[in-house]
């Protein structure tokens, strides 16, 4: 029997299976604890500081392009290249493919390869290369922007302020060979005379019993935009995203998720997919574990065992995708907990006594999605992952007694339809945007209205984060070639 969506007095479950113990990364949190960490009845260090963080932010999303500047096309609205100071040499020469490839193709006044310096807020970035507020001016600062670099030199942080009103990626590789061996693989799909990807989408999404998160995920999410509809209704495919733009579509779900499954569908058997999406739960570490750099955020497989139990074999690493996969033109969409990056502290310390917990030595990008997109037989063009852990919010928003995909069919549609990657992501970012104007109008003291209740406190700040936290590894400005697309053999 599906599970009953979850109530407001339900306790907090946070994502993410610790890949030691098989258990939860956190147990379920009790609401009354929660929402006094929420709303402490005295000062809490670490409530004031988010307090100040947050009325940092800009109130809407705003990317207020000039006339002849249409965000889709990169070669009008700007490309650039953001290089922390830091960043060696031998770095910048690897990416000198790419960055002559967008040269040539965008206005002259529109190219721009910038530089971040260590300490500076997005807006202190912006306003030091001129750009106005609350506008998008590509002359001074373009709508692209390819950051590179980890989040150690350019924090997570930054990267999210940004992605309000621009369309950012971001780079960050072990070595100068591996941003040559992306920025070749680019710029060599972007020019061959053809694309080795078939019109396909792929989806999988494990579910584990008694696991209320991926119960939702396959039956809520994945079902919906692979088979038109939730799991416990007829599948109507003609409402699919797939249907409507002519692609093949292929899905596994529940028994069928296997580590087995989705490593042939990255590895390019039987056919080259243009997009994968997934939907599972990201593997986690503790800050001091050996296999956190290489395995955090790695894809719970339907393989799993259960709670108590847990193996290399049971998930989807960096490690498993050998140098004979096939994933050049691939754009890849993993909703899982660390699927994209690790930041070093926990954003969501739901109690007072796990407020401030390190999650890592020091903020990194997750394995897998390098993996994917420095690949040697080339990579994919761009991997959209989560930051920190991923909530059920992004498919259940509060208040609402019903389930929604609509930015996740907003953005798979936008990608398969070759726009962009960076600006296919606009549906999150206006999410995030809303859910943050919720709470500034909560911490604005000179009105009393929109204040929230401590709980609904807790939900919108959760919402809000969860919704911020998707980002784009790769350029931003990489879209699919969708009508050279191979058809299916």
């Amino acid at each position: 029997m599906e599970r009953p969506i979850p109530r407001a007095e339900d306790p907090l479950i946070l994502n993410g299976i610790d890949g030691v113990t098989g258990q939860y990364l956190v147990p379920p949190i009790a609401l009354p604890a929660a929402a006094e960490v929420a709303e402490p009845r005295a000062e809490a260090e670490y409530f004031e500081a988010w307090k100040k963080w947050l009325q940092h932010l800009p109130m809407r999303v705003s990317f207020g392009l000039p006339p002849d500047a249409p965000p889709e096309d990169y070669t009008q609205s700007g490309w650039g290249v953001v290089f922390a100071a830091s960043v060696p040499e031998a770095v910048r020469r690897g990416l000198e493919p790419l960055i002559d490839h967008r040269r040539g193709r965008a206005e002259a006044d529109r190219f721009h390869v910038l530089t971040y310096q260590p300490g500076e807020t997005a807006h202190q970035f912006l306003e030091r290369h001129g750009a106005p507020i609350g506008d998008v001016e590509p002359t001074a600062v373009p709508y692209y922007l390819l950051l590179v670099g980890g989040p150690d030199v350019i924090p997570f942080d930054v990267q999210h302020s940004l992605s309000l009103s621009y369309s950012v990626g971001r780079l960050s590789f072990d070595t100068p060979a591996e941003y040559t061996r992306y920025a070749e693989s680019v710029v060599a799909y972007e020019t061959g005379a053809s694309v080795p990807n078939h019109r396909q989408v792929v989806g999988w999404g494990p579910k584990h019993l008694g696991d209320r998160s991926t119960e939702l995920s396959a039956d809520s999410l994945v079902a919906p935009l692979f088979r038109g509809a939730p799991a416990d209704q007829p599948p109507q495919i003609a409402k699919t995203v797939a249907a409507k733009l002519r692609y093949a579509s292929r899905d596994a779900l529940e028994d069928d998720a296997t580590k087995e499954w989705l490593l042939a569908a990255l590895h390019g058997r039987e056919a080259r997919p243009a997009v994968l999406f997934t939907a599972s739960h990201g593997v986690g570490f503790k800050a001091c574990d050996p296999l956190q750099l290489q395995h955090q955020g790695a894809l719970l497989s339907q393989d799993w065992t259960g709670f108590g139990g847990m193996a290399p074999a049971h998930y989807v690493a960096a490690s498993d995708i050998r140098d004979d996969a096939r994933l050049h033109g691939l754009v890849a969409f993993f909703f899982a907990c660390f699927g994209a990056g690790t930041p070093a502290q926990d954003e969501f310390p739901l109690t007072a006594a796990r407020s401030g917990e390190a999650l890592a030595a020091a903020p990194f990008v997750a394995a897998l999605p390098r993996r994917l997109l420095a690949h040697p037989n080339g990579g994919a063009l761009a991997v959209i992952g989560h930051v920190e852990r991923a909530w059920g919010f992004s498919i259940k928003p509060l208040q609402m007694a019903q389930t929604t995909v609509h930015p996740f069919r907003n953005t798979l549609w936008k990608i398969m339809a070759g726009m962009p990657v960076g600006h296919a992501l606009r549906d999150f970012r206006d999410r995030f945007s809303a859910a943050n104007n919720i709470l500034l109008t909560h911490l604005d003291a000179n009105t009393s209205n929109g204040k929230l209740a401590p709980r609904e406190l807790l939900h919108r700040w959760i919402e809000r984060n969860d919704a911020r936290n998707y980002a784009v590894l790769g350029d931003p400005a990489v879209s699919l070639r969708h009508n050279d697309l191979q058809a299916l053999p």
